[in-house]
């Protein structure tokens, strides 16, 4: 696995039963509170290996930090808070690398196993697969409102609850339930994301407003105003593949395009299957096991359809 349909992250056979799953991820600071942005990045990372199926094994350390602006216990406290996140993961931080920058930057390089007959991919869907999400929406939204000091504690609480919890729960759930599709909602929103299983498997897909679970918060954000500017980018991006429906709420596109940080996995699920999965994901306690849409055949129209409504 490459980056030919872009997904999580680059697959390596080594031999008939295994293979190393690779993937690196950073970003600028999301939150004020150094521990919690060290939390949130070191899941972010760690997510792009569940959301192939894999095992993490070990994670090493990328760190730009502004040594002028910022004192060195800055960086400590960043990689104490990713440390707590990996020890839940069951790895450690083995190393890493770090360099005066103008901006502070982190992130985590994360190795883990496979597989490869129990790999996930992002362009192994089958038309009638159920699409299946297992976080909330809005964390970009509230990322942004956290910037510009509007969001409220409660608000805040569950935002840093949400963003570092990892996606191993719906990750062991896929490969138990023999699923071969799956993505991780991140910075392209689930509309970009959706895209990408929908291109790459070389189908269509339908999506259900109503159905989508969203943070607390997030909604009344978007409809003041408080929306993030890679939202615009994502629709701008996406938008020309996608039907709206008419009737749509006005939050819809801010909502689906929204980037997410450390959002959930994207499962593609099969008909048989559907109803053992979602009740899998409640038993083992996945933050969300909505139903939003469901894959389907070519059929000229956009690749993507957003309705109001689910079908009846």
């Amino acid at each position: 696995m490459g980056i030919t349909t872009s997904d999580d992250a680059a697959v390596y056979k080594l031999r008939d039963d295994l293979a190393v799953v690779q993937t690196l991820d950073f970003f600028m600071p999301v939150v004020d509170d150094a521990r919690d942005y060290g939390r949130i990045a070191a899941a972010n990372s760690i997510s792009d290996v569940y959301a192939m199926g894999g095992k993490p094994i070990l994670a090493l350390g990328i760190v730009g930090l502004p040594l002028k602006k910022l004192a060195p216990e800055v960086m400590a406290d960043i990689l104490g808070g990713a440390a707590e996140v990996c020890a839940d993961a069951g790895i450690i931080i083995a190393g890493g690398h770090s360099i005066d920058d103008e901006e502070l930057k982190f992130g985590l390089s994360v190795t883990g196993v496979v597989h490869p007959d129990r790999l996930l991919r992002n362009d192994a869907g089958k038309a009638g697969d159920y699409l299946v999400l297992t976080k909330p929406l809005g964390s970009g939204t509230l990322a942004h409102a956290v910037k510009k000091q509007l969001i409220t504690e409660d608000q805040y609480a569950e935002f840093i609850r949400v963003t570092t919890f990892l996606n191993r729960v719906p990750s062991e759930v896929a490969v138990a339930a023999g699923l071969i599709c799956a993505t991780d909602i991140t910075g392209f929103g689930l509309l970009g994301h959706t895209h990408e299983v929908a291109a790459g498997s070389g189908l269509g897909a339908d999506l259900w407003f109503d159905r989508l679970p969203s943070l607390p918060g997030a909604r009344d954000h978007i409809a003041a105003g408080a929306v993030p500017g890679a939202t615009g980018r994502n629709l701008a991006h996406y938008g020309p593949n996608v039907s709206w429906a008419a009737e749509l709420d006005a939050l819809a596109k801010p909502i689906l395009a929204d980037p997410q940080t450390s959002g959930g996995l994207l499962l593609a699920v099969p008909e048989e299957k559907l109803a053992s999965v979602i009740e899998a994901l409640n038993v083992a306690g996945a933050l969300a096991a909505a139903v939003v849409g469901r894959l389907r055949a070519e059929d000229g129209e956009a690749r993507l359809r957003v309705m109001a409504t689910a079908p009846r």
